[in-house]
């Protein structure tokens, strides 16, 4: 079963577009990863929430563990309030099985 991943990213004030082009940058990268899935970035305006979707637990381990996230470490800098909350949830289907998960 797949592993979906949220993480909630503050940059600081004038600071978004910085940790969205961070994230451009090494997209490509993680989208090249073994067992990934999803990785996409989703903004208000003031935070970026990041969603994922792995293949496996060990293809996620492998992500964090891996050169892409150093990287955007380093791109980030001093971007952040606080480093990102990262939540690795198990899916619930609920409802319409279209429109009740992370398909």
């Amino acid at each position: 079963m797949s592993v979906v991943v949220v993480a909630v990213i503050e940059p600081k004030p004038g600071r978004i577009q910085d940790v969205l082009d961070a994230f451009a940058e090494v997209s490509p990268l993680v989208h090249d990863e073994p067992g990934c899935e999803l990785y996409a970035a989703h903004t208000d305006g003031s935070t970026v929430v990041m969603v994922e979707r792995w293949t496996s637990a060990s293809d996620l381990q492998q992500h964090s563990d891996g050169a892409a996230l150093v990287t955007l470490g380093t791109l980030f800098g001093d971007a952040l309030t606080k480093p990102a909350t990262v939540y690795a949830v198990q899916n619930v289907p609920i409802g319409d099985s279209g429109k009740g998960t992370i398909a």
